[in-house]
């Protein structure tokens, strides 16, 4: 495995102690922050420790301080305290027309036995119409969310 060499210059340094110190910052970017500089061998550096320090003192993985060393050394002080980019790609399962019939069925009267729609029942109803193959009733839910579209009224 390749070991990487952390130098923070003195701006840097003050940069990151500033990410622990001040202001509000993810919790993710202040573990980041307090690795590097408990993992920086420069000369402004007060005393470096070794991964296995940081990691009983932080209560983190060693593949972290890893990964967050290899991302300072390759791309930089930004990206190490950034979140790494996704390359998932989502396929999304309903489009506009299928909201829209969602909605249609929604405004129509409940089924028999039943005060008013649930969410699962909205599920289970496009299915058996066959506008989707399947879908969850959290779909169901941000699809009905995202257009206001309250059912207990």
């Amino acid at each position: 495995m390749i070991k990487y060499k952390v130098t923070l210059t003195k701006k840097e340094r003050e940069t990151l102690m500033e990410n622990t110190r001040k202001g509000s910052h993810t919790a993710k970017k202040v573990i980041h922050s307090l690795i590097l500089l408990n993992a920086d061998q420069g000369r402004f550096a007060e005393k470096p420790q070794t991964n296995e320090d940081v990691c009983k003192v932080l209560k983190i993985g060693m593949r972290t301080i890893d990964r967050v060393k290899q991302r300072f050394v390759l791309e930089g002080l930004d990206a190490a305290l950034g979140v790494a980019p996704t390359s998932r790609i989502y396929r999304k399962k309903v489009d506009g027309e299928t909201e829209a019939r969602l909605i249609s069925i929604a405004c129509s009267e409940p089924p028999k036995g039943y005060g008013k729609w649930s969410l699962r029942l909205l599920a289970d109803r496009m299915v058996e119409l066959e506008y989707v193959e399947d879908i969850s009733h959290e779909t169901v839910r941000k699809v009905l969310k995202k257009t206001n579209l309250n059912l207990g009224e």
